[in-house]
């Protein structure tokens, strides 16, 4: 059986801004597992660092008012096609990511207002019934 994680969570420097959401909580729990890093962004081609993206009205958008729906929508299903034979016991993704969220994302208005939600990625694992986990969710020693 496999985790999927985040890949900013274990240290990957994928974030937004050129860093990552390293968790040494998550580290821990997954210690010793199988694991499959993601991180939807990168393969959707947006480079790090990049402008950040929120889900508007449904579109993933840019800051700067790009569309880029499309490309991460493309990403999201490379990597549910890339799971479906794998034994993927849960996901432990990044919080309030517009892809990775899973119980809260920002609101769309760039001004870092968070709503109940789950990003893209997060939503497509749920509704393929996945078990998904907010990284802030993983308890140390379990």
């Amino acid at each position: 059986m496999r985790i999927l994680v985040s890949a900013c969570l274990l240290g990957e420097n994928c974030k937004y801004n050129g860093g990552n959401n390293y968790n040494a909580v998550v580290a821990e729990y997954v210690k010793g597992k199988d694991i499959l890093l993601i991180c939807p962004e990168m393969m959707a081609g947006m480079g790090c660092p990049r402008t950040p993206i929120e889900i508007v009205d449904s579109v993933l958008m840019d800051r700067n008012g790009n569309n880029v729906d499309a490309g991460m929508r493309e990403a999201v299903a490379k990597v549910m096609e890339m799971i479906r034979k794998e034994d993927i016991q849960c996901a432990i993704l990044q919080s309030r990511s517009p892809t990775c969220g899973v119980n809260q994302i920002y609101d769309g208005s760039f001004s870092g207002k968070l709503i109940p939600g789950s990003g893209v990625l997060a939503q497509a694992l749920k509704d393929a019934g996945y078990q998904v986990i907010d990284a802030e969710d993983v308890k140390a020693g379990v």
